[in-house]
């Protein structure tokens, strides 16, 4: 985490006043929003004056505190769920909801030496850059996804609605002051848009929790006890991978020693569709909610290992933040997903045991939950019908 908190692309001493815009912010569940809050309180504690605008699931508030040399003032607009039925209802709602953002934060926005905005919601670039003439501020935009391009690597068939939009948010992004990064895989997409990289910036963000010597973890559920137990945690959405998955999983249990058992603390389109496969299949996991921030390094800490995945189609235009918390807890890590990702990049270079399946592999995938077993000395097997 030091690495996002340490560098800013703002100066306390002739950039004093900041605005951030993120998506959900806590307690609501959302990466992006994490970190967007524990980076505004770091520039307040840097001697910025922060006003951090998102979004709630509850009602709305304004909330205002001191930090160090600076202040933190956190402005939250009651928001329903995204609605993910259809393409038209989410670009809908992400325009309605941006809109609304930028409104809110309009005056702030107007006298800010620095604006900070994602790509969570989507889209704001489509209202903060051609407003630019409006804001006095430096225009920051950090990539935590790719958008159209994570919409247009969902599809089957790119649409022309979302070619139109791919080519208007590339002339956009030509006339932001300066992005940040999360990888050298999403470095080389925006270069291939032609951004030139001296206006780039690779800031990664980091583990949002510490994990302190001796700490407890969580009790494990009941039903995984004496199991060698694979967590996946957080979003589990359409940019990752659960053909490879669910097959891999499939023959480790039907004809492997079936040692491994799933845990899915887990939300998003992805979780159901895996958990719908696993029950139909009668394979054997346990699934519960994502759990709030302060409880996440307890969580982290509990299996023998972590499952972290990521579909090819998606390899530079999202980065699973994830993998930061993975690595700091000390588990050994199992990812399925791209050699050229960052995650595969990030993991090689921890000191601990870590296997790389390509996607449509699940041969691998199921050996590298045979190697897990053995590597963890758990000998339970389940009784088989």
């Amino acid at each position: 985490m030091s690495e996002l908190l340490e560098r800013s692309p703002f100066d306390p001493g002739s950039e004093r006043r900041i605005v951030i815009i993120a998506d959900w912010l806590p307690p609501d569940f959302g990466a992006v929003g994490q970190y967007m809050q524990m980076r505004a309180r770091a520039f307040a504690d840097n001697g910025h004056d922060v006003t951090l605008v998102g979004l709630s699931s509850k009602a709305p508030s304004a909330t205002h505190e001191n930090i160090g040399a600076g202040s933190l003032t956190e402005v939250r607009l009651a928001a329903r769920p995204v609605p993910r039925g259809s393409l038209i209802g989410r670009l809908l709602w992400t325009a309605w909801i941006n809109l609304r953002l930028v409104r809110r934060a309009f005056d702030q926005l107007r006298v800010a030496d620095g604006i900070l905005f994602t790509g969570s919601p989507p889209f704001l670039i489509h209202l903060l850059v051609p407003l630019k003439w409006l804001w006095k501020g430096k225009l920051i935009y950090r990539i935590t996804d790719f958008h159209p391009e994570c919409l247009i690597a969902a599809q089957e068939r790119r649409s022309r609605l979302l070619t139109i939009l791919l080519a208007m948010t590339n002339l956009w992004r030509r006339r932001v002051d300066g992005f940040e990064v999360l990888g050298e895989d999403q470095l080389r997409r925006l270069l291939d848009t032609g951004i030139p990289e001296r206006r780039i910036a690779l800031v990664r963000d980091g583990s949002p929790v510490s994990f302190a010597v001796g700490q407890t973890p969580e009790a494990l559920p009941d039903e995984l006890a004496g199991h060698c137990v694979l967590l996946y945690s957080g979003n589990y959405g359409v940019a990752h991978e659960v053909e490879t998955v669910f097959e891999g999983y499939r023959r480790h249990h039907q004809t492997g020693s079936g040692r491994v058992w799933l845990w899915l603390s887990a939300a998003g389109s992805g979780t159901e569709e895996l958990v719908r496969r696993l029950t139909a299949a009668k394979l054997p996991f346990h699934r519960s909610a994502p759990v709030p921030l302060e409880r996440l390094s307890g969580l982290l800490a509990s299996p023998d290992a972590h499952l972290v995945t990521l579909k090819d189609s998606f390899v530079g235009f999202v980065m699973p933040s994830k993998i930061y918390a993975c690595i700091d807890s000390g588990r050994p890590i199992i990812f399925v997903g791209s050699a050229v990702s960052d995650v595969n990049l990030l993991a090689r270079r921890a000191n601990r045991p870590y296997w790389q399946i390509s996607c449509g592999d699940p041969a691998g995938f199921a050996a590298s939950l045979e190697d897990l077993s053995d590597k963890s000395g758990k000998s339970f097997r389940p009784v088989r019908a």
